[in-house]
């Protein structure tokens, strides 16, 4: 099986690399501290600075952004997370540092101790919201996909990255619930409907819509390229290149 680490290594050189490692170990090592409470408990702490984001992002050769893929379950956000990840690291003439952060995912490590009341919700927009800052900050395109349904969660998440002066764009996956519902790809909608699973969000727990997403693609109407056309549009138009833009896809690409 081809490593994801492949294209990236050969395309930023072994200077280059050695400084993406030690940042994304550094990164790593900095989850514990996310995963605390909500506010900063200790008074006998003190942050310590070390290269500038402008240094690290020039290294790069890109500034970093969080995408937060938000939509109701089966609506496609991590179908398009992995395409778009694809499509920035193996399909671009240079490959970009790109870091997928999936709800799912996260749910068997860091967010393991959360399950899926509002409170609980909260907590884990918080936790990846702060992750996504950091890996922002050093220099990656960080592609957030979770279902995030309350509006003041994902504005909190957008307010983290605008305190820290980088960029986030809310990029809204949308199909109607009657499709998401027939596409039903991990069987929770029959359950919610059965009554097997209760607070299931579309179902008997709100979602939200964002009102003003900086992307909106109907995955009911448009094709998975498409889409992923799309958000690479947008994001020629965040002005996160040093010196190049995104290389759109065709059809039998994906």
């Amino acid at each position: 099986k081809p490593c994801w680490l492949k294209p990236l290594c050969s395309n930023l050189g072994f200077q280059n690399m050695r400084w993406f490692l030690s940042t994304f170990a550094a990164i790593l090592g900095g989850l514990a501290a996310v995963a605390c409470g909500e506010g900063v408990k200790s008074d006998n702490i003190r942050f310590h600075s070390g290269i500038s984001r402008e240094e690290k992002w020039k290294t790069v050769g890109h500034r970093g952004i969080t995408l937060w893929m938000t939509g109701l379950s089966g609506s496609g956000k991590s179908t398009i997370s992995v395409a778009l990840e694809h499509a920035l690291v193996s399909m671009q003439p240079r490959a970009y540092f790109v870091y997928r952060l999936d709800g799912d995912n996260l749910r068997f490590g860091l967010n393991r101790d959360l399950g899926f009341s509002q409170e609980d919700r909260k907590e884990n927009v918080r936790r990846i919201a702060e992750v996504s800052k950091l890996f922002a900050e050093a220099g990656a395109i960080v592609i957030a996909g979770l279902i995030s349904p309350y509006a003041a969660d994902r504005a909190y998440a957008r307010e983290v990255h605008k305190n820290a002066s980088l960029p986030f764009m809310e990029v809204f996956v949308d199909a109607p619930l009657n499709v998401v519902e027939e596409r039903d790809p991990k069987g929770l909608y029959k359950k919610a409907r059965a009554g097997e699973i209760k607070h299931f969000t579309g179902i008997d727990a709100p979602y939200e819509k964002p009102n003003d997403p900086e992307v909106h693609v109907r995955t009911d109407m448009l094709t998975v390229a498409q889409c992923v056309n799309t958000i690479l549009a947008q994001l020629d138009g965040a002005g996160i290149h040093l010196q190049r833009t995104f290389r759109q896809l065709s059809e039998d690409e994906l």
